[in-house]
């Protein structure tokens, strides 16, 4: 099966703003320089095989001035309604410029960020990129991007970007990477050379990148890497911004830097920005129903108490499954009760005195609630007392799954399918891989495996 992609105007228009950044610039191919090899034999070698060997094309530099720069980023600025900026910004080390492009999630930025190397090696020369992600999971996603658009990009510019992941046990392909006049992008995590700047650092990976191998010719491979100039593609940025992190990216002496994120925390020169009214007004995204859930405090109760659902039966009076804190001779715990009418929450909880007068007198499946003999109502989803983010994310995950499926009942017949999407700060929450490669189950993850069946 082949994907067929189509252009959407406001992606050509994310590409343009970025590329014009440099009008003016000249268009260098195949920019020439003579690569490091290393303590490699060269006795059995001609002179002409020698020097095709040491041929290496790297980016040619931004021979723009910064005020050539900052005048067309403030007419890109201009056009697009962008607030205006007062100065170029550099962050040091960083190249010549940081670029921030907004775009709001599932608009299309990798997509953008791909079409924009091709723009960019058509008009400038430019053919080294690096891809820099913040995880595993999200490296393997761009990687399959890639691939996917591969003949897409084929078909529109009669060429195609080599793309790689960096792994330390495949430094072959730094080789490749310097060699090759065509674009190159090699993409890359955070872990792989941001652990440690420093001898004895916990990655491997990234004691790898800044030390000298005998299997690499007695290279650094971090030197053969910025030895290209790269312009670097920043893919989440915000999740990127730690020191040490930021003093990594300057050891690949990059070109300059582009940001590409729908929330960025530390703004630069932003030269595009589709935001999530812009996307919804564009029919990008579609029209959402949000639920929420309130915390409250109920007079006299400083501990826990969720209402999960009112449990109907032909046969029993309504029930009701309110989650709440148990002692046991572990300690205290929070966990679901089934409970009726005329039970009390002390007994309940095994004794716990925060619940003292919490005995139901009604469970009320019309409205919801749940009454007290205290006065105190109880609402579905509604949260009460002692709260921490994991029990608030916990609580947004069930009512969440409780609503899906409400809502797919009534509109399974209708046709139309329900979508319920959670968006999450970090990807690691829910799934993330060690340095061997295995599957770490995040707090997310137990928490969904607990709520609906999943592998």
């Amino acid at each position: 099966m082949k994907f067929k992609f189509k252009i959407q105007q406001y992606q050509t228009e994310a590409v343009e703003n970025t590329v014009k950044v440099f009008s003016g610039q000249p268009l260098v191919d195949n920019y020439s320089y003579l690569r490091d090899l290393g303590s490699q034999s060269k006795s059995t070698q001609t002179s002409l095989e020698l020097e095709d060997e040491t041929t290496g094309y790297r980016n040619n530099p931004v021979q723009l001035t910064d005020e050539s720069l900052l005048k067309n980023i403030r007419a890109i600025q201009a056009k697009s309604d962008i607030p205006q900026s007062s100065e170029l910004v550099k962050v040091k080390g960083l190249g010549r410029c940081n670029l921030d492009i907004e775009m709001e999630t599932g608009t299309g930025k990798t997509y953008v960020y791909i079409k924009t190397m091709f723009e960019m090696n058509k008009r400038y020369g430019w053919s080294k990129f690096i891809v820099v992600v913040p995880s595993i999971a999200i490296r393997e996603g761009v990687k399959k991007s890639f691939d996917m658009l591969e003949d897409h990009f084929m078909e529109y510019y009669g060429k195609k970007a080599r793309n790689f992941i960096y792994n330390s046990s495949s430094l072959k392909d730094l080789d490749d990477f310097s060699s090759s006049s065509s674009i190159q992008v090699m993409i890359i995590n955070t872990q792989a050379f941001a652990a440690s700047l420093k001898e004895g650092g916990r990655s491997k990976e990234s004691r790898i990148i800044y030390s000298k191998r005998d299997d690499f010719a007695s290279r650094r491979p971090i030197d053969v890497i910025a030895a290209n100039h790269p312009i670097i593609i920043m893919d989440e940025p915000q999740k990127m911004e730690g020191e040490v992190t930021q003093a990594a990216l300057g050891k690949f002496c990059p070109l300059f830097v582009l940001n590409y994120s729908a929330t960025h925390k530390t703004k630069h020169n932003t030269i595009y920005a589709l935001d999530a009214l812009d996307a919804f007004n564009k029919k990008l995204v579609k029209k959402i129903q949000v639920k929420g859930f309130e915390v409250k405090n109920l007079k006299g109760a400083s501990s826990y108490m969720y209402l999960d659902e009112i449990i109907l039966s032909k046969s029993e009076a309504p029930k009701a499954k309110i989650e709440l804190e148990i002692s046991s001779p572990s300690g205290i715990h929070r966990k679901a009760k089934i409970l009726r009418k005329g039970d009390k929450l002390v007994e309940a909880s095994n004794g716990l005195s925060v619940y003292a007068g919490f005995d139901i007198s009604d469970i009320d499946p019309y409205t919801n609630t749940v009454r007290f003999l205290n006065g105190e109502v109880l609402h579905k989803g509604e949260v009460v007392g002692d709260t921490n983010e994991v029990a608030m994310q916990r609580v947004q995950i069930r009512e969440t799954i409780s609503s899906h499926f409400d809502k797919e009942r009534e509109l399974f017949a209708k046709g139309i399918k329900t979508l319920s999407l959670f968006f999450v700060d970090e990807v690691a929450k829910y799934k993330s891989y060690d340095e061997a490669g295995n599957v770490v189950h995040g707090i997310f993850w137990d928490i969904l495996r607990r709520n609906i069946k999943i592998s």
